[in-house]
């Protein structure tokens, strides 16, 4: 695991009347104090100024500081909020890389918190989906993925292998038994649901797919066929 500080604008580019940035490591904490110059309670909101090394006030906002492990990053996490302006949050940047952090590579807050058991590869996926949703519905879906929805089908599904699993090994090791595992028609109907399940979450991810990338459709025709009207209504 690196453990390197890693720090990064946490809103999107333009202005705006809030801009965040947020950093994770072991070093955020110490980093917070100096920009702001005060003792930072966990999970409280601090109204502060943002000072530079030289003392100088960059700006005021709110600084919130989040203790690993209990933070999205499993690592100690300090969000300043200051005014959404470009240079602003350019010179918070700057100061924080400063003071020991570096700026973050793509999806690396999420790469930690996956590294960190907070999150898993479903729910980390979920994450850029939520965020590149284009309909309602796609976004809502993310939404139940990155809330463990999807991920606890899954789980679900593997324990059931695993006991199957179990079933059928113990077969093969005490073969002498009077027994018979294989043959038990209990068995038969756990393969059958399992089957079903694994069926039913494939035809769910495909239209989770459709709905999240959408589909591309060609309609082909003679002139005046009515592709037009087609696609108008």
């Amino acid at each position: 695991m690196d453990q390197e500080t890693i720090v990064a604008i946490a809103t999107a580019p333009g202005r705006g009347g809030i801009g965040i940035i947020r950093l994770s490591g072991n070093k955020a904490l110490s980093i917070a104090t100096s920009i702001t110059s005060i003792q930072l309670a966990p999970r409280y909101a601090h109204l502060c100024s943002f000072h530079d090394n030289a003392g100088r006030e960059l700006d005021s906002g709110i600084c919130l500081f989040f203790p690993g492990p209990h933070s999205f990053t499993g690592e100690d996490v300090v969000e300043l909020q200051a005014h959404g302006g470009p240079i602003i949050l350019d010179l918070l940047l700057r100061e924080t890389c400063t003071l020991g952090a570096r700026q973050a590579h793509p999806g690396e807050f999420s790469q930690r918190a996956y590294i960190n058991d907070k999150i898993d590869l479903t729910q980390a996926e979920a994450i850029a989906d939520l965020i590149n949703s284009t309909t309602a519905r796609a976004a809502l879906n993310a939404s139940r993925s990155l809330q463990g929805v999807f991920s606890q089908k899954i789980e679900a599904l593997v324990a059931q292998v695993t006991q199957v699993r179990v079933y059928v090994e113990a077969a093969i090791d005490f073969p002498e038994e009077e027994i018979d595992f294989i043959k038990n028609s209990q068995l038969k109907e756990q393969l059958e649901s399992i089957i079903q399940q694994f069926d039913a979450v494939a035809c769910e991810a495909r239209q989770g797919r459709l709905v999240q990338e959408g589909i591309k459709l060609v309609i082909a025709g003679k002139p005046n066929a009515g592709k037009s009207s087609l696609l108008n209504a």
